[in-house]
């Protein structure tokens, strides 16, 4: 990274934000556009921060992103190489910064519906995501090139560990429940390795799970199909067996819905991803290894918050600072979804 700095103090100065508004400014003047009111800040978090300006072309949305999450400048330049359908297509992009400029997708699902209105857009996403995934699923050894963290089955054992010691570390001394939770998972270290060995060889070819698949990630109006369906923010993203990018997805929409796991509106919203991977066996195995990989992607959502929050320190992550004990005590949850 620049002298330009990254942190929520740094992007919240002055200072910083002269420099990123006069980037901004020279990137929409190089392609005939120009700001035509203040910008705003919307998002200021420890990992990432947004800005959002009108433009002679419509909004404009900037972003800065921390150290651990650079990769997703470059990210979004393969994914429009492989899919372009379901993407943003970034106006200019900065990598030694970590900085982008997006153009606007439009409202976010999750600014549009909310409850069991959002079950059937969310059958729409998930099978476009799914499609999305089986066309990266042979730019692996890209994606990890370009910095996404290997959480592959075969990883897996070792990334336990980990998480181990990384959510280990941040635990209060005051925080008695939250110590004996930890190490009762601590305790499933052979548990972990069996569920890693059978998702290791069960069909699914490695891919990119955004490992943050909720309505406010997912750009389209509920009219539209799994054709016109875009996804936005993919700094959590990881390299991982495709089938744990539900476990965000599903876990949300159960709480929505106010239902079992096995509730009909859930099912569709499982079985709609699960069409886009149907050439790979039976639909009673695809679903038992999707419910595999979403346990074993609770490690991952652990790691992925510790790493969003340690490049800044957890002093300074307020409300987020108990996530990643929350993801690793969620291995104790009987729901393959629950929790995390």
């Amino acid at each position: 990274m620049t002298s330009s700095g990254h942190g929520m103090d740094v992007w919240s100065s002055p200072a910083w934000r002269q420099l990123a508004v006069s980037w901004l400014d020279d990137q929409l003047a190089a392609v005939g556009s120009r700001r035509t009111g203040e910008v705003e800040q919307p998002h200021l978090r420890p990992w990432a921060t947004v800005l959002k300006a009108p433009t002679t072309s419509g909004t404009v949305w900037f972003k800065a992103c921390g150290p651990a999450t650079v990769f997703e400048v470059r990210l979004y330049r393969l994914i429009d190489r492989a899919a372009p359908e379901h993407v943003l297509r970034p106006i200019a992009t900065d990598l030694s910064r970590g900085w982008m400029l997006l153009p606007d997708g439009g409202p976010p699902l999750g600014d549009q519906l909310t409850g069991a209105d959002l079950a059937g857009p969310m059958e729409a996403a998930v099978a476009a995501y799914g499609q999305l995934q089986r066309a990266l699923g042979t730019h692996v050894t890209d994606l990890l090139a370009l910095g996404v963290t290997d959480m592959g089955p075969a990883i897996m054992p070792r990334r336990f560990e980990e998480a181990l010691r990384a959510v280990g570390a941040h635990i209060g001394a005051r925080d008695a429940a939250g110590r004996s939770a930890f190490e009762r998972v601590a305790g499933l270290a052979e548990t972990v390795g069996r569920w890693c060995g059978e998702l290791a060889a069960a069909d699914g070819q490695l891919s990119l799970d955004h490992n943050d698949l909720h309505p406010w990630n997912i750009l389209m109006t509920p009219a539209d199909g799994p054709g016109r369906v875009r996804f936005y923010d993919w700094g959590d993203s990881v390299v991982a067996h495709p089938f744990a990018s539900m476990l965000v997805p599903l876990g949300y929409m159960q709480q929505q819905l106010g239902v079992s796991l096995d509730h009909p509106r859930v099912l569709r919203i499982r079985d709609a991803y699960l069409e886009a991977f149907s050439d790979l066996g039976p639909h009673t195995e695809l679903v038992e290894t999707l419910e595999l990989a979403c346990r074993v992607g609770k490690i991952a959502r652990a790691l992925t918050w510790d790493r969003s929050l340690s490049a800044q320190g957890y002093d300074q992550a307020g409300e987020f600072a108990s996530a990643p004990l929350r993801c690793l005590v969620s291995l104790l949850d009987e729901s393959y979804v629950g929790g995390a």
